[in-house]
C-alpha cells in the first residue's frame, strides 16, 4: 500500500479554490510540473510507478474532479501520458456511489471504508502495488489508520500559502527515509511507514 502524492514545500496538495474547473485549485497546476515535464528522469519516475501499479485508490472528492468535464479522458488518466489502453482499476472510497459516471469502465465504488477499499484493491492488483493517489484528506485518513506501507511525496519547489493540506495538526506518523532524489521539477522522497505509530 503506497501513498503517492505531490505536495508544495509548505505542505499543500492543492492550491485554494478547488472546484470541477480547477482540480488543483486556482494556480495549482504548477504542483504537477514534474508530471508534465519532458525531462527524461521525471518521465522515467512516472513510467516506473505506472508499471508497478496494479490498482489505485482515491477519495470521492478527487473522483468528482477526475470524472468531471475537465478531468481524465480516454487518452489521459492515472499516470498522465502513459499507455491508457489497459489502465489499472480505480477504487473510489465513498459513502454512496454516484448515479452517473463518465468513465465508468475505470472506476469501482467502495462504501465500506478504507479497509474495504484496500481489500478490493489488493485482490485486483495481484502482485503489483496499490497506490493511494489522493486527495489529501484520503491519503491522510489511510496514513492515520496505519494502512500504508510506503509514503512517496514529490515536493514541488513552490509555496502555495493555502489549499488542501496533506497533514493535519494531529498527525503522528513515524517514517524511515528509503530514497531521496532531486530532479529538475521536484524532490522525490520515499519513506517506509513504521508500524509503531
Amino acid at each position: 500500500m503506497i501513498v503517492d502524492i505531490t505536495m508544495s514545500l509548505d505542505g499543500y496538495v492543492t492550491a485554494p479554490g478547488v472546484d470541477l474547473e480547477h482540480g488543483l485549485g486556482v494556480g495549482g497546476e504548477a504542483l504537477h510540473a514534474w508530471v508534465f515535464s519532458q525531462t527524461p528522469r521525471e518521465q522515467e519516475i512516472l513510467a516506473t510507478t505506472f508499471k508497478r501499479t496494479g490498482a489505485v485508490v482515491m477519495g470521492r472528492r478527487l473522483f468528482d474532479i477526475v470524472d468531471g468535464p475537465h478531468g481524465w479522458s480516454d487518452e489521459m488518466g492515472y499516470g498522465a501520458r502513459q499507455d491508457q489502453s489497459a489502465p489499472p482499476p480505480v477504487f473510489v472510497l465513498t459513502h454512496e456511489a454516484p448515479e452517473k459516471v463518465r468513465l465508468a469502465d475505470r472506476f469501482r465504488f467502495v462504501t465500506d471504508g478504507p479497509a474495504g477499499a484496500i481489500r478490493q484493491a489488493k485482490a485486483a492488483a495481484d502482485d503489483k502495488d496499490v497506490v493511494i493517489m489522493g486527495g489529501g484528506t484520503t491519503c491522510y485518513e489511510f496514513l492515520q489508520a496505519g494502512l500504508v506501507d510506503v509514503l512517496t511525496i514529490h515536493v514541488a519547489p513552490l509555496i502555495l500559502g493555502g489549499g488542501t493540506p496533506l497533514f493535519r495538526g494531529d498527525a503522528k506518523v513515524r517514517l524511515e527515509l528509503l530514497e531521496s532524489e532531486m530532479t529538475a521539477y521536484a524532490q522525490h522522497l520515499t519513506y517506509r511507514v513504521l508500524a509503531d505509530n
